[in-house]
Formats: C-alpha cells, sequence, structure tokens
C-alpha cells in the first residue's frame, strides 16, 4: 500500500502539499464514554469538578514527559495539562521543569486500557459500582 501511496505522490502536481501519518485504529467510543460516566460519579462523590477528576486521573495513571523551559516562556497556549515539578539556573538563564500529561484522546489503546483501569479502581475505592470486569474486558477487546 505504501508503493501505491508513493507512486500517486509522485503524479500529483509540485505545488500540493499532503500531511501523512500513520493509521491507528480508534478506541472504542464505548470505553471512552464509560471512563467520563465513571470520572463524574466520582466528582460527585468528590465534590469536585470532571475536569479536575480527569486531571487527577491522567496525573496517576495518564503518560506524561518532563520539559524544561525557559522561566519567562508561558506554556499555557502550547500544553492544556501540565504541573511544575522544579526550577534551575543553567548557563544564566532561569528555568522551569514541567510534568506535561498527554490528554487521552491522544492515547493508543494499551495506554487508554492503563487509564480505564486505574479509573475503575478509584471508583472502587469509593464504593461506586462498575461494570463487571467481564464487560470491562470486552471494552478493551474492542479497541484490538
Amino acid at each position: 500500500m505504501a508503493k501505491e501511496l508513493i507512486q500517486w505522490l509522485l503524479n500529483q502536481k509540485p505545488e500540493k502539499q499532503f500531511e501523512i501519518k500513520e493509521w491507528k485504529p480508534k478506541r472504542s467510543l464505548n470505553a471512552n464514554a464509560y471512563a467520563w460516566v465513571l470520572m463524574t460519579k466520582i466528582a460527585d462523590v468528590m465534590r469536585l469538578s470532571k475536569e479536575d477528576v480527569y486531571l487527577n486521573m491522567l496525573k496517576h495513571y495518564g503518560q506524561s514527559e518532563i520539559i524544561s523551559v525557559v522561566s519567562d516562556v508561558d506554556i499555557s497556549g502550547y500544553f492544556k495539562y501540565y504541573e511544575a515539578v522544579g526550577t534551575a539556573f543553567l548557563q544564566g538563564k532561569n528555568f522551569i521543569h514541567y510534568k506535561i500529561y498527554k490528554g487521552s484522546s491522544q492515547y493508543d489503546t494499551k495506554e487508554m486500557s492503563i487509564l480505564i483501569d486505574g479509573i475503575v479502581h478509584e471508583a472502587k475505592n469509593l464504593e461506586i459500582e462498575t461494570m463487571p470486569e467481564s464487560e470491562i474486558e470486552r471494552l478493551k477487546e474492542m479497541w484490538k
């Protein structure tokens, strides 16, 4: 299939621009909807906003990276979910270290599975009823 794509691209007008990215199967929307149902219930019990619960779930069960940015740069326009985790002074400049969290809409099936498991764990700890394990596993199987 890649060879056909390359051949097709070679036959296009040179001034045209294209974006090519790897196709990945999408996770089940049912699983994503279930995650939000549980996070809403957690938010109700804990008297928090759904967004606060979501951020907490990303922090505990999500994907993250550490970056260092010159301290006078406002990263809020670049990242939605982040927190400062330290500072440094290097070569005459102040830096802030941030832990940035990847939003779940960017997760692959394995990452989303880990997040859902964490959300289910938190819900059970709060004595919130969850789907039977077999149903949760069925949702995960739908992602493959």
